[in-house]
């Protein structure tokens, strides 16, 4: 559905005659309604029987289940929200506008981005359902490439280019990351399919193969983790954040994370620990021993004094993975939040809480077990939710602070940047100064330690 959308809007734009009788306003009205009808194509297909179990479809690149459909009805939800706040004004001519939050008379931006974002959104939606490394890999570029646009939406503005400059150049470092890592599993497995991949690890017993399989995982978490901008790998999120219009930072900050957070816990769940923790032994020779943990070998009555321990130059643990998870939550909880104290820009702030949050998400994966899995999706939800509430009330906010200059031709419509413009807005606006303080409240866990 999305995509037909896209051709059409397409085709649309690049037909003159028909281009002018459609003011550019009206490709975002039609992006959003496009949202809501593929939300409702998505919710239809919870009824075919076969969906618990899921449908594999396009040769297995693509598998399609309740939960990839769930949060695939979620995002296109969150999505027409932003895409209806998207900022409009009426000028002395009484046309309709879009700001780009630094207005010129060609408004040629307002569509090209309205399908840079259904792009944008084409790929995360697709991510949601990969099935395999190449699926994986083009669904996440797709939905990359929109975002590196979008940053760069003040066209006019220094920061603004260097803050997209920045984004492309480490989103392009860890897309090859993600690639090398799959290139990894595909030499020493020659598979792709993640299903394959999950049949090798349950009947495989630890060989070079496993060991290719782990490392080639360890890459492309890596890179994973760096797209959603978790601890130590999020220094680019605040600058991005801060230099780019308040309407992009939302999709920056909820839509690509969704996606790719579900990736993670699809791979994860599923091939990320591979065996039960045990013990590599590599002796001299290069010889890789297997051995099981402690118990295991007391019960088979093998004695340690019989091993040549001057032989053994190293040893490790299979579960990689879990660890990098645990180190990547406990970076992400400490640096989101003690740098995020001496923040005063409100973007900035909402930056490090954003990388606060991912820990705990993260940490919630990292145990793995059902109430874990359980509490991981309806942090993503509730989260999600919170976070769009309230860069919505700071863009309403922005309209009050520059509503004395609505009418005035050349606008310039400026974002809240500083913490301090909050000032004396709850007498300007006392029902949105207490839905922020009320969200803030939320982000903080003030309510949950209230309910219990």
């Amino acid at each position: 559905m999305i995509f037909m959308s896209i051709l059409t809007l397409i085709m649309a734009k690049s037909l003159p005659s028909f281009f002018l009788k459609i003011y550019p306003v009206y490709f975002l009205r039609i992006s959003a309604i496009i949202f809501i009808y593929a939300g409702a194509l998505s919710f239809n297909t919870l009824y075919i029987q076969s969906i618990g179990s899921g449908i594999g479809i396009y040769s297995g690149l693509f598998h399609v289940t309740q939960i990839s459909q769930i949060i695939e009805i979620f995002l296109l939800i969150i999505g027409f929200f932003i895409l209806i706040a998207w900022p409009i004004i009426i000028n002395k001519d009484n046309k309709n506008y879009t700001i780009n939050f630094q207005i010129t008379k060609s408004n040629n931006y307002s569509t090209d981005y309205t399908i840079i974002v259904l792009f944008s959104t084409l790929g995360s939606c697709l991510l949601l359902s990969s099935s395999d490394l190449i699926s994986m890999y083009l669904s996440i570029e797709l939905q990359s490439f929109g975002l590196y646009i979008l940053s760069t939406l003040y066209r006019d503005s220094e920061s603004s280019t260097s803050a997209g400059l920045k984004y492309f150049l480490l989103g392009g470092l860890s897309s090859c990351i993600i690639l090398f890592g799959s290139g990894l599993i595909y030499a020493y497995t020659g598979i792709t399919n993640f299903e394959s991949l999950y049949c090798l690890c349950s009947i495989y017993e630890f060989n070079y193969i496993i060991q290719g399989l782990s490392l080639g995982l360890i890459f492309i978490f890596v890179g994973l983790l760096f797209k959603i901008a978790a601890a130590p790998l999020h220094n680019w999120s605040p600058d991005v954040y801060d230099d780019t219009p308040t309407i992009v930072t939302i999709w920056l900050t909820i839509i690509p994370k969704i996606s790719i957070l579900i990736l993670i816990l699809e791979i994860y769940t599923q091939i990320g620990i591979i065996g039960e923790p045990s013990t590599l032994i590599v002796n001299m020779n290069g010889y890789v021993e297997y051995l099981y943990a402690l118990n295991e070998i007391t019960n088979l009555n093998i004695s340690l004094d019989t091993i040549n321990l001057n032989n053994i130059i190293s040893y490790t643990s299979i579960n990689v993975t879990n660890k990098l998870l645990i180190l990547s939550s406990l970076f992400s909880l400490i640096i989101g939040t003690v740098v995020g104290l001496a923040q005063t820009k409100i973007k900035r702030l909402l930056a490090y809480s954003t990388i606060s949050h991912i820990g705990f998400i993260l940490l919630s994966l990292a145990i793995n077990s059902e109430q874990s899995i359980d509490s991981f999706l309806f942090y993503i939800i509730q989260y999600s939710i919170t976070n769009l509430n309230i860069f919505l009330i700071i863009i309403a906010l922005s309209y009050i602070i520059n509503n004395n200059n609505i009418f005035n031709k050349d606008i310039t419509m400026k974002d809240i940047k500083f913490i301090s413009e909050f000032k004396g807005l709850f007498f300007v606006n006392p029902v949105l100064s207490l839905c922020l303080a009320l969200c803030l409240f939320s982000m903080a866990g003030i309510f949950v330690c209230l309910l219990h």
